[in-house]
């Protein structure tokens, strides 16, 4: 095989300018006043309703589309964010399909729920383009202060919270902007022009909230020091760590964390500098598998091919992202385990995978029977992981498989400390439950604080 293998074909500038913006472009075009009234019309508002017990951060979703309905785009941002501040984002990114939508009583009358997403979008971007003052004021001051350990969904949302009641906050932030995976992971056609950075000043223009940027637990402040200097701490520095193929030849070149890619195309100020291969290979089945494979297709590669260990409907990502991936030239291929890494020159050129035979309890099985697929990147979806060796020496927190055990408050096994988002147990790696995770911890701290 490798005598026949050639040069791998990567490159940037594969496309025009042109194409590079119509590719990037938003992925749902907001809707207009008249199609948001239009839309809203729609809704039963139903007593109970499933959708708002669907929503992990409980907003009360007939009530913002009947104020939508009724003229009140204003009033019906802030019912989003008396629940969820980072609803403009939220409403871009989760998974509707999955949780209100899929909820939504229209699905039995005419198989199509209400447009939840969208219109939550609508009302919370009428807001932040009015530049309307902040819905919610500062209570008097109470003196204590709380840090606050990575600035990602869980820690603005744990931070806006507290300093809405008066506490003094300060975010410690290991990278240079604020926003987590909602600036640094997720699809650039997701969250255009820089919409990750605007809600960040909108959160922050609360006021109480200190920014401390390229401040990373472990190496530039500690756990211990945190707890001496503070009145009470928050970690939601999410997952630091990837999992690893543990295959032959993953160390070769052009096997590429899809994770640290993506961070660097939503910061890329040109994306025609971006390199990518004419042939590609994605290895998992979640939704940063999904975000990869479509945006290095429409960076210009030729082939793109997702190749999951087990069949499509066992995939984490829902059955719309993988329509958005099929619908833009995505090949996914299922039951497909890789099994080797085939290099050449030290650059990897194509990738041997395994069928695999899952049994009735759902374990799988290796055929034995291969399939090899010519590949100039392949890219590494496979899962994240918590780094525990931030959190330094002193009185250990307790971990709870592999991330930090919390309570139901999110009080962690350290007097004083909270945790929410990714890097505790149990989490749905969902960014909408980051932010309930962080109102929460907020809550819990809040009580702690003033009793």
């Amino acid at each position: 095989m490798a005598d026949a293998l050639v040069t791998p074909d990567i490159r940037a500038g594969r496309l025009t300018a042109d194409d590079y913006l119509e590719n990037f472009e938003d992925l749902h075009p907001p809707l207009g006043v008249h199609e948001a009234r239009v839309e809203a019309d729609r809704c039963y508002f139903c007593y109970d309703a499933p959708c708002t017990i669907a929503c992990p951060t409980s907003i009360d979703i007939p009530k913002f589309i009947r104020q939508i309905a009724t003229g009140n785009p204003l009033g019906s941002a802030k019912t989003i964010f008396e629940q969820n501040i980072l609803g403009g984002m939220c409403a871009r990114v989760c998974p509707t399909e999955t949780l209100c939508e899929e909820a939504c009583v229209r699905n039995l009358a005419e198989d199509r729920p209400v447009s939840i997403g969208l219109l939550q979008r609508h009302a919370t971007d009428t807001f932040l383009a009015r530049g309307a003052a902040h819905p919610y004021e500062r209570a008097a001051p109470t003196g204590k202060r709380v840090a606050v350990v990575g600035g990602g969904p869980a820690g603005l949302s744990c931070a806006h919270a507290l300093a809405r009641q008066g506490h003094d906050v300060t975010i410690f932030e290991a990278r240079p902007k604020l926003g987590g995976l909602n600036e640094y992971g997720i699809a650039a056609y997701k969250t255009t022009q820089d919409f990750a950075q605007a809600e960040v000043d909108f959160v922050l223009s609360i006021g109480g909230i200190t920014v401390e940027c390229n401040k990373a637990l472990g190496r530039d402040v500690t756990l211990e020091g945190l707890r001496r200097d503070f009145d009470a701490v928050f970690l939601g520095m999410g997952l630091g760590g990837v999992n690893a193929l543990k295959t032959e030849g993953e160390d070769l070149a052009g096997v590429i964390d899809a994770v640290a890619y993506i961070a660097e195309l939503r910061q890329a100020q040109d994306l025609s500098a971006l390199p990518v291969g004419r042939k590609v290979v994605v290895i998992g089945g979640g939704m940063t598998a999904i975000d990869i494979a479509v945006q290095i297709k429409r960076l210009g590669a030729e082939e793109v091919t997702i190749a999951y260990r087990r069949d499509r409907e066992a995939m984490k990502a829902s059955a719309y992202e993988q329509e958005i991936a099929l619908t833009n030239g995505v090949v996914i291929r299922e039951c497909l385990a890789p099994r080797r890494l085939i290099g050449e020159g030290g650059h990897v050129r194509a990738i041997e995978l395994e069928r695999m035979l899952p049994d009735s309890a759902g374990r799988l099985t290796g055929t034995g029977e291969t399939v090899t697929l010519e590949a100039d990147q392949v890219f590494k979806a496979i899962g994240q992981t918590f780094v525990p060796d931030a959190l330094g020496g002193g009185e250990a927190l307790e971990l709870d498989g592999g991330r930090i055990g919390v309570d139901a408050d999110r009080r962690t096994s350290l007097a004083g400390v909270w945790a929410g988002g990714d890097c505790v147990a149990g989490g749905e790696d969902l960014t909408v439950a980051s932010v309930e995770d962080g109102k929460i911890a907020a809550a819990s701290i809040h009580a702690a604080l003033t009793a």
